[in-house]
This record gives C-alpha cells, structure tokens and sequence, in this order.
C-alpha cells in the first residue's frame, strides 16, 4: 500500500440522524489526515431536515449531492445505489463510510461492497428483531457488507457474535454522545436560551416526535395516538416530520389543542427543548438515547427498541402504539434513580477516525 499517498474516505449520508453524527466524526477524520468527500444522497431534501444541520454543526459542504430521495423504499435505494457507485468509480476511495440504518446506509455499502472498496459501519449491531421494519433490514445487510463495524455497546459486539460476525468488531461508544455533550454544555450556558423555550410551551410541557412508516403512515392510529397524549393536562411541544406533516393536513386532521406542532427543529435547538421538557414521547432511535443522556424519562411509541440498555432502570418504556396503553404509560411514568454511564465517554469520533487511518495506511 503507498503511504505516502493520502487516504480518501467517502461518507454517504442521506438522513437527520446520520447529519449529527457525521460532525464530530468528519472533524476527526481531518485531524487523522484523512480526506473526507461527503455524498448527500438526499433521503432527507427539507431544508429542516438537512442544510441546516451542515450549518449548525460545522459538517464540510457535500462533494455530492444526488438529489435520489423520495418514492418507495426500492425505488430510492436503487437510485442511490446507481449514483453513489458512480461517484465510487470516480473517485476510487480507499473506503466507505456509513452510519446507521437508512437506504442511503445501504445504498452506499451495496455499492461499496461490490466494487470491492473496505466498508466502515458506524452503530454496528443494533437489532430490533422486526424485519417489518426497512431500518432492520438496511442494517443487517449493512453489518455483513462491513469490513469494520463500530458498536455503541458491548451489546451490538456480542450480537455481532451471534451472526457470525467476528472480525473488524470494535466497541468504540457512540458518537451521538460526542455531539450531544458538547451541545448540552453550551446550552447549559445560556439559561436564557432554555428560559424562552419553556416560556414559548407555556411551562411544563412534555417533547413529542412522531416519523417511523409505522405510526406516521396511517392517518387512523396517528390521530388516535395524538389524542392521547394531547389528554395529559399537560403541553406538548411536537416538532413535526414533513412526512407526519404532509399525513395530516391531507387527511384534514386538526391536531389536540395542548400539541403545540413546531417547524423540523436543528439539533441545537432540539437539544434546548430536550433539555427543558420534563419528558420524552417518541418512535425515534437516536432521540431515546439522548433523552437517556438528558435523565429524561422516554416513552417510546413501538413495541421493540435497539437501545436496549436504556430499558434496564426505566428510563425508556416501551408502548406500542396502542392507545390503551399508551395512556397507561403516559399517566404512571416516573424518574428512576439509578443512572450509569451508556454507549461511551464520547470520544467514539477519535477512536473511529484513528481506527481508520491506522488501517488504510497499513
């Protein structure tokens, strides 16, 4: 291998999540001395849902944009995988690097894998065991495409036993942690700043957010689980997918008078009303552990979750999706005591970019 030639790495993101993660990760990857080109497949296209987290968190502009979001599931993924094998041939990198369970995540290593360049997957081994939903699949596929899998726990590691999957196994913490400590002291700093945003609820409000194809694609169970939490006695701040969104409006349903529904926040601000609820509602992954960070109780809407470390002493709940029990949890949730150390000091960017270099460069 020639050394003295410097290392290129392409990142392929598409999605919210994967924005945030992207950030401490791509500025550790220009400490290493590696060359990063970022490839935007467009999954998420809303300016809420994607410019400004590049702006906000300091990410390098896109070397890519291929505009391939939107329609079905196999249609986007097969755009993506056409574009982004593309940009490989192009740009012959010597790796890859994904994050999570998109299509992009999938596309991209697809693509990678059969032009036989090294693929970097970073929250490797995380399984729901529900291949109803299209994030499992992208994920088991994406974990036996990898030559190198970053875990978040010793959890996914061992799960990546289980399968078979041994080699290039490396628990490294999660790098929503390296993103979230770092945006919680800052914003801990401006006491006005969560000052206002508790002002705007009104006081104490409970933080909602609704996207999964299982809740946010069935107008009937979305409208009956809006009910219910809008029957609390207390506010609820729901910044709303475009998705959920576009859902509603077209079904003509009007939204419970204590649901206050917000723009797609950026994450600093996402964080703030994180920060300043007195607890979680969600169907989301990324927003369980950061509730979890925050020693915010979490009541998640689905009846299976991958961060199962976060279930251990009550901080997260699962509720499906059943508006009965729904109710149920939304009038017994307390706050536990007991609250260790989960998914890493964040440092996990350094350790994956370090990882990296080391291994490209032989």
């Amino acid at each position: 291998m020639d050394t003295a030639k410097t290392k290129t790495v392409i990142t392929v993101v598409g999605a919210r999540p994967q924005f945030v993660k992207a950030g401490p990760v791509s500025r550790a990857l220009q400490q290493e001395g590696l060359r990063e080109i970022i490839v935007h497949t467009g999954q998420h296209y809303d300016e809420g849902m994607s410019d400004v987290f590049f702006r906000e968190l300091g990410i390098p502009a896109p070397g890519y944009h291929l505009g391939a979001g939107g329609g079905r599931h196999g249609a986007m993924t097969g755009r993506m995988l056409e574009k982004i094998e593309e940009v490989l041939l192009k740009e012959q990198p010597d790796a890859l690097l994904v994050y999570g369970d998109t299509n992009s995540t999938l596309a991209g290593a697809l693509a990678a894998a059969k032009l036989h360049i090294p693929v970097a997957h970073v929250e490797a081994g995380l399984r729901s065991f529900n291949r109803r939903m299209p994030e499992e699949v992208n994920r088991v596929c994406t974990d036996h495409l990898a030559t190198w899998l970053y875990c978040s726990s010793d959890h996914g590691a061992n799960q990546l036993r289980t399968e078979g999957i041994v080699n290039g196994v490396m628990v490294v913490g999660d790098v929503m942690a390296d993103v979230f400590c770092g945006t919680r002291t800052q914003i801990e700093a401006e006491p006005a700043f969560l000052a206002k945003i508790r002002s705007g609820a009104g006081g104490d409000y409970d933080l909602l957010t609704i996207h999964r194809a299982d809740t946010a694609s069935n107008v009937g169970k979305l409208k009956a689980l809006l009910e219910v939490i809008g029957d609390t006695g207390r506010a609820v701040l729901f910044p709303m997918h475009p998705r959920t969104r576009l859902l509603l409006d077209e079904a003509g349903v009007t939204v419970p008078e204590m649901i206050k529904v917000l723009p797609p926040a950026g994450y600093r601000e996402m964080v703030g009303m994180l920060l300043a609820c007195q607890r979680v509602i969600t169907d989301s992954g990324g927003l369980q552990k950061e509730a979890y960070w925050a020693k915010k109780p979490c009541i998640t809407l689905r009846n299976e979750t991958e961060w199962v470390e976060t279930l251990v002493d009550g901080w997260n709940v699962l509720a499906g999706v059943d508006p009965a029990t729904v109710r149920k949890c939304l009038q017994t949730t307390a706050v536990p005591g007991n609250h260790p150390l989960l998914y890493g000091d964040g440092q996990a960017a350094s350790r994956i970019a370090r990882h990296l270099a080391e291994v490209l460069r032989g």
